[in-house]
């Protein structure tokens, strides 16, 4: 019998030319988390299910992937914050803070397939936590992150939405709403998708008076530019410690976004960004391609107060962000935003025509060792078929080794884009030179 050849339904399996794409997408992230001084960090996929549930309840813990191997619960990990939690308090002795982690890797989800959305999927996030405090500057530096890979990735057009969850918590407190703050900001947070109409109903459905809804609604209205917004802000002289608070960060993290460099045109204030997660305390972000919002926030995140309460009494405040980046490679790929237009990881093909594969094995060595990526075409076939290898697989150019190229000391280096030949000794430097 033979098993028909299938893949589970919420896993991604991309052909070659869109893993080099994937791939090359992934690399571009990591080197500007680097750029930034972040630390590389790996931690397992699978956990203690004690460990890695303390805080987790609701639907949360009913997606997770969970399963005993002998005596041991074991859970698989849902995201690379709460494993970043443990690690922290784990090796608190043995860090220095802030503590500034980079970790990109794939995390499980046992949510219902569908278009679009994984059960496994590589998630790129960055965190820099603090030692009992963590300036408020650090806040301003994520958005320089998220602006250099939004470039990196050949954006142009996107905008990074902040806010902060302390002047919406002191809005609250002020009209009296406090004990409902939590179910009004996950309200709110989706108005993007379900419209203003839509909001107000579920408010009213949250049982909140027609007065503390204009209130609400009219507050997230609040219009024109970042400078604009703050200035009403203040004028609404709420007298509400958090908002003070929070409006005092946002001024301070606006400040600091352009002394980072990023300009006006791709970062704004907008007070209906209240990231659903709860524990979010302060600067919010969330990352949108403006001509395609149906995309939905490429990146998001925002500032925590304690990132691992369940794990030490130690406070370690921080702030990050994630990128979903299986769903936003699916996303692009489906617009066609991205093309996934190379097939090969080799620039040079190696066609040896001679039984004596001496020669051909030698140069690629020689190539390869002075930084070309080359393949050799290793199984006897003809000369056209060899070829037609090549050309199927985008490699860019061909080098055909046979006696009378050993005999003579020189090959003809071929372009397969434009079928140019260039003539060279059978020297690796040489050869490059030809490339060039």
């Amino acid at each position: 019998m033979i098993t028909e050849p299938r893949t589970l339904p919420g896993f991604m399996e991309l052909l070659p030319n869109e893993q080099i794409l994937f791939e090359q997408m992934k690399q571009k992230i990591e080197k500007v988390y680097q750029k930034f001084g972040f630390l590389p960090l790996d931690t397992p996929v699978l956990e203690l299910s004690e460990v890695l549930l303390a805080k987790a309840g609701g639907e949360t813990e009913k997606q997770i992937y969970r399963f005993e191997k002998g005596d041991t619960d074991i859970a698989m990990r849902f995201d690379l914050t709460v494993p970043l939690a443990k690690y922290v308090a784990k090796n608190y002795g043995n860090l220095s803070f802030p503590f500034r982690r980079y970790q990109i890797g794939k995390v499980y989800r046992g949510e219902r397939a569908q278009k679009g959305r994984f059960r496994e999927f590589y998630q790129c996030d960055i965190d820099v936590i603090g030692d009992g405090e963590l300036s408020i500057v650090n806040d301003a530096e994520i958005p320089s992150v998220i602006y250099q890979l939004m470039k990196e990735l050949g954006f142009d057009d996107f905008t990074i939405r902040i806010n902060n969850r302390k002047i919406l918590n002191g809005l609250f407190e002020s009209i009296n709403q406090k004990e409902n703050a939590t179910d009004i900001l996950r309200i709110i947070d989706k108005i993007d998708k379900i419209g203003a109409d839509a909001t107000e109903e579920e408010l009213q459905k949250l049982g909140l008076e027609q007065k503390a809804i204009n209130q609400i609604m009219s507050f997230i209205s609040i219009n024109g530019t970042t400078n604009e917004k703050l200035e009403k802000l203040q004028k609404l002289n709420i007298e509400n410690d958090s908002f003070k608070i929070g409006l005092e960060e946002l001024i301070e993290v606006v400040k600091y976004i352009r002394i980072f460099g990023v300009p006006d045109t791709n970062f704004k204030v907008d007070l209906t960004i209240a990231r659903g997660l709860d524990y979010y305390t302060g600067t919010v972000y969330e990352t949108f391609l403006n001509d395609y919002r149906e995309l939905g926030s490429v990146c998001s995140g925002g500032r925590y107060e304690n990132l691992a309460e369940y794990y030490t009494d130690k406070k370690l405040p921080g702030v990050g962000i994630s990128i979903g980046l299986t769903r936003l490679f699916y996303k692009l790929n489906e617009l066609n935003l991205i093309k996934a237009n190379k097939y090969s990881m080799a620039d040079v093909l190696i066609i040896p025509m001679t039984q004596e594969m001496e020669k051909p094995i030698e140069l690629a060595s020689q190539l390869r060792s002075l930084g070309i990526s080359t393949e050799v075409y290793l199984n006897d076939k003809k000369l056209k078929a060899k070829m037609k290898y090549a050309d199927k697989l985008k490699i860019p150019y061909v080098i055909v080794i046979g006696e009378d190229e050993i005999t003579s000391g020189t090959v003809k280096v071929k372009n397969m884009e434009t079928g140019e030949e260039k003539q060279s000794k059978l020297i690796a430097e040489e050869i490059i030179d030809k490339l060039k």
